[in-house]
């Protein structure tokens, strides 16, 4: 046997046993059979590098050994009831507040940075060194000097260019703010799982007031004046015990990136409101897949309706056919999605999911203002879904993400009220397509669970 040969069977031998062990080890994590097949064939195709990228890209839950302590559903107050998921079981002592324009969301933004006394802790997946980040930083700045205590964590690869040019941020850690970038991509690589980032936004004053929701920090997503073609969003403010269980969600993910423990201070709780509020995480620090099967049992017990805006809809089986069962049921299942949204091959793989969704008469609605980027759930009049959630396998299954259930009829209202705004501005139903196109567009969802 000539050393040519020798090193071809070698390739073909290291190519089998890579493979064998790829799917030994998506047994072991009981992996959907979607995205196994999905990476199989992605190996057959490109064997070695598909092998490189699955154990950059194919873990979805953090070992206990790089997180010491992953968040804890029952111990910060998210119980799991086996018939509700324990969202019923909210305290009805917190009070809501939703911010459509993103001029008022700016405002409240600020407002919420200048009346703070104690401490402001800011979690973000991007934030872009632009015109109205700088008038953040500047109030930060300002906060700082007033011994405000500030911690600001930002995901590094969500915040790329502010990551590798981080002396834009030199003002704020000069005068002692704490900046931290989760996962950093360099720094420990063996650490470092590059696929599961930190999509959370959750920005906390005084222990006393959350704002969240699809905002970043970056001029796309708000700012002090109109501009034409600024992207459609969602902030809302609460009050209550909610506030702890954001510090909570906030404080495991601040120990992950510098082992520093975060206490809640003990405030006089807000006591005002009457909105029932439970705050759902969900992500590779979470053990259980709470908010992904949240989602699934209130779409299987709604009785009237339920409307989604989502910018990116690549759902699983499983739960594009729980929305096909509920319309089977009668239920009024609307979906607004931009008609183009800002990632293309999202676009491509979505066409089949609406496409089977239209052929079981479901409202299939294509925005067509400005990028629409918000999340919002409703099911029924009585429950309102908001935060960083997109539904697609990313945000379900990857991402480190937040969702915010709210029972109150005024929450419900406001956001029906906007959701038929969109409607008003949107396009019925997807193109019908040719043979061609129905077959390239069904082959994406092939590649589907790794978007």
């Amino acid at each position: 046997m000539e050393f040519s040969d020798f090193i071809l069977y070698g390739l073909i031998f290291l190519r089998e046993f890579t493979i064998i062990l790829v799917l030994i080890h998506m047994l072991y994590k009981r992996r959907e059979p979607s995205s196994m097949i999905a990476w199989l064939l992605f190996m057959i195709l490109v064997p070695y590098l598909a092998v490189i990228l699955y154990f950059i890209f194919g873990t979805r839950k953090v070992r206990s050994k790089y997180k010491e302590e992953n968040i804890s559903v029952e111990k910060a107050g998210f119980s799991h009831d086996s018939t509700e998921f324990g969202i019923y079981n909210s305290a009805a002592n917190g009070k809501i507040d939703l911010y459509f324009d993103y001029i008022e969301s700016y405002n409240e933004f600020k407002k919420s940075i200048i009346e703070s006394k104690k401490n402001i802790y800011i979690c973000t997946y991007l934030f872009k060194y632009d015109d109205v980040t700088k008038e953040i930083i500047e109030l930060l700045e300002q906060k700082a000097k007033e011994q405000v205590k500030i911690k600001i964590l930002i995901d590094s690869l969500g915040s790329l260019s502010t990551y590798f040019f981080q002396r834009r941020l030199q003002g704020l850690k000069q005068l002692g703010v704490e900046i931290e970038f989760f996962m950093p991509i360099f720094k420990i690589p063996f650490r470092n799982y590059i696929n599961l980032r930190n999509h959370r936004k959750i920005y906390i004053f005084d222990n006393q007031k959350v704002l969240s929701g699809g905002i970043n920090l970056s001029k796309e997503y708000f700012g002090k004046e109109y501009i034409r073609n600024r992207w459609e969003d969602i902030l809302f403010s609460c009050k209550g015990r909610c506030v702890e269980d954001f510090f909570t969600i906030f404080a495991s993910d601040w120990y992950y990136a510098t082992k520093e423990r975060l206490t809640f201070d003990l405030i006089p709780m807000y006591e005002d409101g009457n909105d029932k509020i439970k705050v759902l995480p969900s992500g590779p620090d979470v053990k259980t897949d709470i908010l992904y099967e949240t989602i699934l049992n209130k779409i299987f017990s709604a009785k009237e309706r339920i409307w989604i805006v989502t910018p990116y809809f690549i759902p699983n089986e499983t739960l594009s056919k729980a929305l096909i069962i509920a319309k089977h049921k009668g239920v009024d299942i609307k979906l607004i999605t931009p008609n183009k949204s800002n990632h293309i091959v999202a676009d491509l793989a979505r066409n089949s999911f609406l496409r089977e969704l239209q052929e079981n008469e479901i409202d299939v609605l294509l925005y067509r203002g400005p990028m629409l980027h918000a999340k919002a759930i409703l099911f029924d009049n009585k429950w309102a879904m908001i935060g960083s959630v997109n539904l697609d396998n990313r945000s379900l299954f990857l991402n480190y993400e937040v969702s915010t259930f709210v029972s109150s009829y005024e929450t419900v209202s406001n956001i029906e009220n906007w959701m038929e705004q969109l409607i008003d501005n949107s396009v019925i139903g997807i193109n019908k397509a040719s043979r061609l196109k129905v077959i390239s567009e069904n082959l994406m969802r092939v590649i589907a669970p790794q978007l």
